[in-house]
């Protein structure tokens, strides 16, 4: 059966277009860098990518930058992100080289319970619907960070947003392919308010097509001119908790009102001379860590990325690293997770001798396979601070949820509770659950990233691809970003994906090892859409990525005269 598969594999990659190395002479990556001494803003859209770039040019901050990214990225990609959802942030501070870590993530209602929700039917904690629902910290977050670290002032920030959000914005092209999914229709379809807001005439708008949502431009004034005070105690705070009520859910004025997002110090550990950071648990970013410190055991082959024995190494590693984090991260508040242990280099040398080079493991332990997307973005100004900022609504159109008469969409972050009682990841009213949405950063020397990659599960492991493509192979930001990858979204199983250009021979070799795969197109969203920016402290110059996976752009701070 695995020769068969086998010969099929290799008829059709054949078709497949090997990605050379050989970036300085007829290289074969598609976009170039973007250098500037003066600032960048690196996010998925163009136009979010530009109200970024605009405001450093006004004298803002990474920060600042990133905030006003950010609320168009609510408007333009209203699937993945925006008041409703979760935020976290590494920042690093280019005059004291310090890195500030915030997690924005909310907590489960009060209220909300494995037994209230078997009382309703839930045998499993679901997916979408207002029980799915947590506590939004995005706008908390982003004022808290300013507060520290901004300078323009906070109204300042929201003013683009406000005018896509109010004039409309027309429909780019891998928004249109989200937006006109069968499931994601059927989701907004379940709920009447998402269906008036998302569905004009009750179909998904078409790429080229103007969308304009005037709701989503009122709650974004409020939140402009009242600060966090209108999303968590004002109009925004009682329209969520009506939305609620409408729908059977479970939330309270007191669960909006009491919210605040905290300040955490970033883990790290050392791949090859370089440091890499992620942010604890109740997020995934120790997976990235534990596996690259796995890829560390051996050396990187001379053979290449993209060359069998780099990418056996590469999948066994993050089944190893994947089982582990769904196994052990939650709410550090509820439950204090072995990261010291579980990023040693001894236990990671205890991980890598279970990889047999030969064959392909389908049997590591189970752990519970989490679907998602969101936005990544990242920031730089021209005094060299870097802001990596990944928010999010967690699965396209989150809970499917959107709040009543404010044309944004609730989260489904509750999703990534469990409902096992052995489990430290299991549903606690006031609670936060497992999260996904991880941002990046690694330094050497000089060199300073502020990088991420999104997609659910997809995180760890396209972090890890990304550090291993710069470190090991000497790709530029750029050449990584846009590199081919794999992605797996659990630990168990030998299915894996794998973008067509990655070389023919690559593809039987991993076959002959016992792996199922599924080739996927040139550049497909299922592999994450990330941006990293790097800062070089010695010469002052900024340099920019952005994924070809999405409709961004890394856009320098222009000049104004």
């Amino acid at each position: 059966m695995r020769r068969s598969a086998s010969l099929a594999l290799g008829f059709l990659a054949l078709l497949a277009p090997a990605f050379s190395q050989d970036f300085h002479y007829g290289r074969s990556y598609g976009r170039s860098m973007v250098i500037t001494q003066q600032g960048i803003a690196a996010t998925s859209h163009a136009l979010a990518s530009q109200a970024g770039a605009q405001i450093l040019a006004r004298g803002g901050t990474a920060v600042d930058a990133a905030i006003a990214a950010n609320a168009v990225l609510a408007v333009v990609e209203p699937m993945k992100n925006g008041l409703g959802g979760d935020l976290f942030v590494i920042y690093w501070d280019a005059k004291t080289g310090q890195l500030t870590g915030l997690n924005a993530s909310g907590p489960a209602p009060r209220a909300l319970s494995p037994e209230f929700l078997a009382a309703k039917g839930f045998k499993t904690m679901p997916q979408q619907g207002i029980h799915s629902f947590t506590v939004p910290g995005a706008v908390d977050g982003w004022y808290k960070i300013h507060q520290r670290f901004g300078k323009l002032p906070w109204k300042d920030l929201f003013q683009a947003a406000i005018h896509y959000a109010d004039q409309g914005f027309p429909v780019t092209e891998v928004i249109d392919e989200e937006w006109f999914d069968k499931a994601n229709v059927k989701k907004l379809r379940e709920n009447a308010e998402s269906t008036r807001v998302f569905l004009p005439n009750g179909k998904s708008p078409k790429e080229g097509d103007l969308f304009r949502n005037p709701e989503m431009a009122k709650a974004l004034r409020m939140v402009a001119e009242q600060g966090p005070a209108a999303m968590y105690k004002g109009e925004v705070a009682a329209a969520i908790v009506k939305t609620s009520q409408h729908l059977g859910g479970t939330i309270t004025a007191e669960d909006l009102a009491s919210y605040s997002s905290e300040w955490v110090t970033p883990i790290s550990i050392d791949y090859r001379g370089w440091r890499v950071y992620e942010l604890p648990p109740n997020g995934q970013g120790m997976a990235a860590l534990e596996m690259l410190n796995i890829m560390e055991t051996s050396p990187a082959t001379p053979l290449g990325a993209f060359s069998g024995i780099e990418m056996h190494k590469r999948i066994e590693a993050m089944k190893l690293a994947y089982s582990d984090v769904r196994r052990y991260a939650a709410d550090p508040h509820t439950y204090d997770a072995p990261v010291a242990q579980l990023l040693s280099k001894e236990y990671a040398r205890k991980r890598a001798a279970l990889i047999d080079p030969n064959e392909a493991k389908c049997n590591v332990a189970a752990g519970e396979p989490v679907n998602g997307d969101t936005t990544y973005l990242t920031t730089v100004d021209k005094d060299g601070n870097i802001a990596s900022w990944i928010q999010s609504l967690y699965a396209e159109f989150g809970s499917g949820v959107t709040v009543e008469g404010m044309g944004f969409l609730l989260q489904n972050r509750g999703a990534g509770f469990t409902l096992d009682p052995k489990h430290p990841n299991v549903l606690a009213g006031g609670k936060r659950p497992f999260h996904t949405i991880i941002p990046a950063y690694m330094e050497r020397g000089d060199r300073h990233i502020g990088f991420g990659i999104m997609g659910g599960a997809n995180q760890p492991l396209a972090h890890a691809q990304f550090v291993s493509d710069i470190v090991d192979y000497g790709m530029n930001i750029q050449a990584a970003m846009e590199a081919p990858r794999f992605t797996k979204r659990n630990s168990t199983g030998c299915d894996v994906s794998i973008e067509v250009r990655v070389p023919a021979s690559t593809l039987q070799q991993l076959s002959e090892k016992g792996h199922q795969i599924n080739i996927r197109r040139e550049y497909t969203q299922e592999m994450g859409r990330g941006q990293a920016i790097l800062h070089d402290s010695k010469t002052g110059m900024n340099y920019g990525a952005s994924d070809p996976r999405a409709d961004g752009a890394a856009t320098p701070e222009p000049v104004v005269h």
